[in-house]
Parts: C-alpha cells; structure tokens; sequence
C-alpha cells in the first residue's frame, strides 16, 4: 500500500476529460516554465522586485540597488526582457527598466503575498 497513490481506480471520466481540455498546451506550458525560472536566479529576483519596489529604474540605479556590477545588471536584464518580463526605453544615455504585467504577476507569485510590489 502507498500513500501516494489510490489503492482502487475510480477514474470520474467526464470532469478529468474536461480539466484536461482545459490545460495549457505542452509548448504553451514550456514557455511559462521558462519564464518562470527567471526568477530562479537570486540576482534577477531581487531586480525585479527592486522594480516592483521602485517603478521605473535605470541600469545604474540597479547595480547600486542590487549590489551587482552594471555589465552583470544588463545581461540579467536582457534575460528578463526576452521572457517579456521587464520592458526598456531609452532615454537620452539612460535607459529606463520597468516590469511588465506578467513579470509584476510572477513575482506576486514568487515572493508571495506580503511582497512590496507596485501595481
């Protein structure tokens, strides 16, 4: 006997068959789980939650905020920004990083509900 498993198949067809269909698609659930996995590396988390923290902030506000070099802050960024995570805009010699909707919702998720992040 195991507790992990049913001891007697009582498989409900109809509602297993009507969760199924409304799952993701395997490659629909495999981009999610990339993105999710940005935030599986401490440096890009706490970027991100210093943008949740802080709205708007350049790539020097960053490497001081995070305590990381500003070459480091970039690549991370560059990651979180190719999962549509974060967005940039330049302006003039800066360039501005800000969270996404769906980075905003992700890290909601990650850091939970006590977290300090700006809607």
């Amino acid at each position: 006997m195991s507790d992990d498993r049913c001891d007697l198949l009582c498989l409900d067809a109809p509602r297993a068959e009507a969760i199924r269909e409304g799952l993701p698609a395997v490659e629909a659930a495999g981009e999610a789980a990339e993105r999710a996995r940005m935030y599986s590396d401490p440096t890009r988390l706490v970027l991100a939650a210093a943008l949740g923290e802080g709205g708007e902030l350049c790539v020097c506000d960053l490497a001081w905020i995070s305590s990381r070099a500003q070459n480091l802050v970039s690549h991370h960024l560059r990651l979180l920004r190719s999962q549509r995570l974060v967005t940039s805009r330049r302006s003039g010699k800066l360039v501005m990083y800000s969270l996404m909707d769906e980075g905003r919702s992700l890290l909601r998720a990650v850091l939970g509900d006590g977290a300090k992040v700006i809607s």
